[in-house]
């Protein structure tokens, strides 16, 4: 047995693969930024700096953020240190392109900013404040060691004065030669800045709303797998409870038949109750042998329209006042799936709410049941009152119910839907109710079920039905 202690050291190395993935992209424009920089400086403005070594560096960077990014394809675990390495990598590449560029006059040494701003975004404090201890000294270094910065030779040398008088720095000459180039370079890194911090920050902010969704669907199904479970307790608590009651009513129910048996009318609605109990029985002894199964013994392949055909057989054995027309459009030969119990009660469960709203039709409710080799759907169209504005937003929710209590039929306990849609939802599926959209009154109960979540073979050339 693992201890949580002990996995804690894993999950953090996972959870670092975004931070890592982000700085990779953001080394691309990095290196991409350097490299169009020094072109720059070379071919345009003309300055005498040292190529081979700047260049080198560069890029080293390329073919190190080349490594990192086959790394990540294969899946590598990433720690915090790893990450922290990286940027004093990228530190030290910036410092060694600026010991070349004229140190801490460049204009550019303010993009020592961005290791610490990333540490302290992406790794523990004690990392963000060795970051900043180690751009400071970087940066102090450059005060005092570094390689003036050559000014642009021939023609393009006039930019600087042209520069001067346009941006109103007619007299600079104190500040030494280039001092309005470095006003422009400033500018420069300042455009580029504003850019890596938008795109990172942006990336960062669209990241915690993704994880903050992800955390309340998270929550969102705890609670609703906490109300399962109690439902699922006191369900078995009831299934254990009620197999006495049962016993008893068919013992009674057999001596009524034997004492009340010349009785024509009497004797079928016997039957009819000795039927009942029968049924019932029988569902608490398959809900109590099930349960007890593993899963791979439960199941076994058997046709979509085979399935379908036998379990709306069973349920009619139970509705039999209830028409209902069941109709298949998918191709041939249909594919095999192996449902479990649970998918078998949640249809089941659909069906009686669509039997109930449908109650005192006299069309058939009709079952529709379509396929392709990737998805199914089952729709069940019932001729009732349909869904109003009100309800159609709750339905789902445990405890509601929109049956109300008759003298023809007992009122809901508003669980049928909410446990058919977790059960179908745990299949990879979905539940869909809305009013018919071909302008008759009624309602359509629609599921929508992935058969490679069901043991059958899927296809990735078709596709899905769309909802």
């Amino acid at each position: 047995m693992v201890s949580r202690s002990q996995s804690r050291p894993h999950r953090a190395r996972v959870a670092m693969t975004d931070p890592l993935a982000r700085l990779v992209a953001l080394r691309r424009i990095e290196v991409l930024s350097q490299a169009g920089v020094l072109l720059l400086a070379l071919i345009w403005l003309r300055i005498p700096l040292e190529v081979l070594p700047m260049a080198g560096v560069i890029a080293l960077l390329a073919a190190v953020n080349l490594f990192t990014q086959w790394r990540l394809e294969h899946g590598k675990a990433v720690s915090e240190n790893e990450i922290f390495t990286h940027l004093v990598f990228d530190t030290g590449v910036l410092a060694v392109l600026l010991y070349y560029a004229g140190g801490s006059t460049n204009p550019f040494v303010s993009l020592f900013l961005l290791p610490p701003t990333l540490a302290a975004s992406m790794l523990p404090t004690r990392h963000a404040w060795a970051m900043a201890g180690l751009t400071l000294c970087a940066y102090t270094f450059l005060v005092f060691w570094k390689l003036p910065l050559p000014s642009p030779q021939g023609d393009l040398a006039q930019l600087d004065t042209l520069l001067a008088r346009a941006t109103g720095q007619g007299d600079h000459s104190a500040h030494g030669q280039g001092f309005a180039l470095h006003v422009l370079g400033m500018w420069l890194n300042f455009v580029i800045s504003v850019g890596v911090v938008a795109f990172f920050l942006g990336r960062m902010a669209a990241t915690l709303r993704n994880r903050e969704r992800q955390l309340a669907a998270a929550r969102e199904a705890a609670l609703r797998n906490e109300r399962i479970l109690a439902l699922g307790m006191l369900a078995a608590s009831a299934a254990h409870r009620l197999g006495t009651p049962l016993a008893t009513m068919a013992v009674v129910l057999r001596e009524l038949e034997v004492s009340l048996g010349n009785d024509a009318s009497i004797k079928s609605d016997l039957l009819l109750l000795r039927d009942q109990v029968d049924r019932c029985k029988q569902t608490l002894s398959q809900l109590l042998a099930t349960a007890g199964k593993p899963r791979d013994e439960s199941l076994r392949a058997t046709p979509l329209d085979a399935f379908l055909r036998l379990l709306v057989d069973d349920w009619q054995l139970i509705r039999p006042q209830v028409p209902l027309a069941l109709r298949f459009a998918g191709a041939q030969p249909p594919p095999a799936i192996a449902a479990e119990s649970t998918l078998q009660q949640a249809i089941l469960n659909l069906l009686d709410n669509a039997a109930d709203a449908h109650a005192g039709q006299q069309d058939a409710l009709r079952v529709v049941a379509r396929w392709d080799r990737q998805c199914c759907q089952i729709e069940i169209v019932d001729h009732g009152p349909g869904l109003s504005e009100d309800n159609a937003d709750r339905l789902g929710q445990a405890f509601f119910t929109t049956k109300t209590p008759s003298a023809e039929q007992p009122g809901g306990l508003g669980i049928g839907l909410f446990l058919a849609n977790a059960t179908i939802e745990r299949f990879g599926g979905k539940v869909e109710l809305f009013n018919r959209d071909d302008g008759s009154r009624g309602a359509c109960t629609r599921i929508t079920l992935p058969l490679s979540q069901l043991g059958a073979a899927c296809d990735a050339r078709t596709h899905c039905y769309d909802a």
